[in-house]
């Protein structure tokens, strides 16, 4: 399972960006977070992340904090 960093998060849209330790972005969208069981993020805060590929587009499924 790969690790990053949480790049930005908006808790009115509970969307977040994850920045993964190759530095390639991945958007987390309200229904990945939702199924989280996550309340909020913080910037640079660190995760773990499933990514499910559909086609060329990558889409982040699974969330878990690494750290507080």
């Amino acid at each position: 399972m790969p690790q990053g960093t949480v790049k930005s998060f908006d808790p009115s849209t509970w969307t977040a960006v994850v920045l993964d330790d190759r530095l390639a972005e991945h958007p987390v969208d309200r229904e990945a977070f939702a199924a989280s069981g996550l309340r909020e993020l913080r910037l640079g805060q660190r995760v773990r992340f499933e990514l499910s590929s559909d086609g060329d587009d990558e889409r982040v499924t699974n969330l878990n904090i690494v750290s507080l």
